[in-house]
C-alpha cells in the first residue's frame, strides 16, 4: 500500500475508535501502533524517542496549572468571580448572560481550561439564568460556548503544549489568543443582549451576601473580596510576561497560592479536597502525558515520511489560493475539534499541520491562535460537540433546544472570529509583537 493510503487508514481508525466511545488515549495508540506495525518500524526507535520528548520542564506546568485550576474550583472562587461581575453588569437586560461570559473568561484565565470553567460556572449559574427567565436550552448553549473561552485567555493548557510541540515561545502563544478572546466575548455579549430583547425576564434578586447592610457599598466590598481570586492571574502572567518566572515556575506559585486562598479566604476548600484534587489532577496529567507519548512516536514517523509534504501536494493538486487552502485547513481542524477534546486535538493537529501552514506563509505564532478558535468551535459544533453536550448535562437541557441559539452563537461570534483571526495576522501577532519584541 502506498503511504497516502496506509496514513487514511491511520486517520480513519483513530476517528472511528473516537465515533464508538474509545477514550482518546487508547484511539491514539491504536493508530500509532496501526502505523508501526503496517510500515514495519522497528519499536526500539521509536519507543526511546518518545519517552526522550517527555523529559521537557515545560510540560511540568500543565499538571501544576491542572492542580491550581481544581484547588480554586473547589476553593469558591466561582461564585466570587460571578458575585463580583454582576455587581457591574447584572442589572442591564441580559446582564446575568454578560455575567456568565465574563465569569467565565475570568475563570478560565485561572484555570487555563474550559472544561473546568464548564463545570465550575456552569454549576452555579444554570440556576440562577433560570430563575431570571433564561430559556433552559439558551443558558446551556451560552455557558458551552462561553466556557471556551478558557481556551483562549491565558494561561491555556493546549497553548503550552503548542509551544512546546511547534519550537515556539510560550510567551508568544499566550498572547495570540487574547485579542481572539477579546474579539469573542464582544461578540458573544452582542448577541446574548440581541436575544434576550424581547424575553420576558424577572428583576436581579438582592445578592445572598452578608454585607446586606452596607448596600450603597456593595460594590466596593465584592471588589475587595474578588481581589485575592483576582491577584491570580496577574500574579502567573506579570511573572512570566515580566521575565521573573517561567511558565512552569508560574504554574508552580499559582498552585501554592490557591491552597490559602481557597483554604482560609474563600473556605471552600477543605482539607479532605486535597485528596480528589491531586488525584483528578495525576489522573489528567497521566491521559496527557501518554497521549504525548504517542503523539510524538506518530510526529517521528511523519518526519521520516515526509508526511507534511505529501499532505501539502494533495493540497495544492486542488488548489493554489492561499485562502482556499486556509479554509480547507480550518474546516479539517474544526471536524478534529468535533470528534475530540482540545488537547487531543492540539497534539494531533500541531505536527501534521504547521509545516504545511508554514509552507503557506502562516507565522507559527499566528498559527497558535487559529488552532485554538479552531479547536474551541468545534468542540460545541454538533453532531458531536463534546463541551456542548457536556453543557446540555449539566443544565438538564434537551439537545433540541439548544440547537437554535448554538447556530445563531456559532455563526455570529464563532465564525466571525474564526475569519478575522485566520485572515488578520495582526489581530494574533499584535501582541507579541509588542511585548516581546
Amino acid at each position: 500500500m502506498t503511504m497516502e493510503i496506509i496514513l487514511l487508514i491511520a486517520l480513519s481508525l483513530l476517528i472511528v475508535l473516537l465515533l464508538i466511545g474509545v477514550p482518546a488515549v487508547f484511539a491514539f495508540l491504536g493508530a500509532t501502533l496501526y502505523l508501526v506495525i503496517s510500515q514495519d518500524y522497528d519499536p526500539s526507535f521509536l519507543l526511546p524517542y518518545g519517552y526522550s520528548q517527555l523529559s521537557s520542564t515545560v510540560l511540568l506546568a500543565i499538571p501544576l496549572f491542572i492542580i491550581a485550576g481544581k484547588l480554586m474550583e473547589y476553593g469558591g472562587m466561582g461564585k466570587v468571580i460571578i458575585d463580583w461581575t454582576e455587581i457591574i453588569v447584572g442589572k442591564v437586560k441580559g446582564g446575568l448572560g454578560i455575567v456568565t461570559i465574563f465569569a467565565c473568561a475570568i475563570f478560565g484565565s485561572i484555570s487555563g481550561s474550559a472544561m473546568a470553567a464548564l463545570s465550575t460556572i456552569g454549576s452555579i449559574m444554570f440556576g440562577k439564568l433560570e430563575e431570571r427567565g433564561y430559556p433552559r436550552g439558551y443558558s446551556a448553549s451560552l455557558v458551552s460556548n462561553s466556557s471556551v473561552l478558557g481556551l483562549l485567555i491565558p494561561p491555556s493548557g493546549i497553548m503550552i503544549l503548542y509551544a512546546w510541540l511547534s519550537n515556539q515561545s510560550v510567551l508568544a502563544s499566550f498572547l495570540s489568543t487574547v485579542i481572539p478572546g477579546v474579539i469573542l466575548i464582544v461578540l458573544l455579549s452582542i448577541i446574548n443582549i440581541v436575544y434576550m430583547r424581547n424575553k420576558t425576564l424577572t428583576s436581579a434578586p438582592v445578592l445572598d451576601t452578608e454585607f446586606n447592610k452596607y448596600k450603597s457599598k456593595r460594590f466596593g466590598i465584592k471588589t475587595v473580596v474578588a481581589i485575592p481570586g483576582l491577584v491570580m492571574p496577574i500574579l502567573v502572567l506579570g511573572g512570566i510576561y515580566s521575565g521573573i518566572m517561567t511558565t512552569t515556575e508560574a504554574a508552580a506559585v499559582a498552585a501554592f497560592y490557591a491552597i490559602p486562598i481557597g483554604l482560609w479566604v474563600y473556605k471552600g476548600l477543605k482539607f479532605k479536597d486535597f485528596k480528589t484534587v491531586f488525584v483528578d489532577a495525576a489522573t489528567t496529567t497521566g491521559i496527557i502525558m501518554v497521549m504525548v507519548f504517542a503523539i510524538m512516536i506518530l510526529s517521528r514517523i511523519y518526519v521520516m515520511e515526509d508526511i507534511p509534504e505529501l499532505i501539502t501536494n494533495i493540497l495544492f493538486s486542488v488548489t493554489e489560493n492561499t485562502i482556499l487552502l486556509m479554509l480547507m485547513i480550518n474546516v479539517f481542524m474544526i471536524i478534529i475539534g468535533m470528534l475530540m477534546d482540545d488537547v487531543s486535538g492540539a497534539l494531533l493537529t500541531t505536527p501534521i499541520l504547521l509545516p504545511i501552514v508554514v509552507n503557506l506563509g502562516v507565522d507559527p505564532v499566528h498559527f497558535a491562535a487559529i488552532l485554538a478558535v479552531n479547536l474551541g468551535m468545534g468542540n460545541i459544533t454538533p453532531p458531536t460537540a463534546p463541551l456542548l453536550y457536556f453543557g446540555g448535562q449539566l443544565a438538564k437541557a434537551p439537545i433540541n433546544e439548544m440547537l437554535k441559539p448554538t447556530l445563531i452563537i456559532l455563526l455570529c461570534a464563532w465564525l466571525p472570529t474564526l475569519i478575522i483571526v485566520t485572515y488578520i495576522p495582526e489581530v494574533s501577532l499584535f501582541l507579541p509583537n509588542l511585548l516581546l519584541d
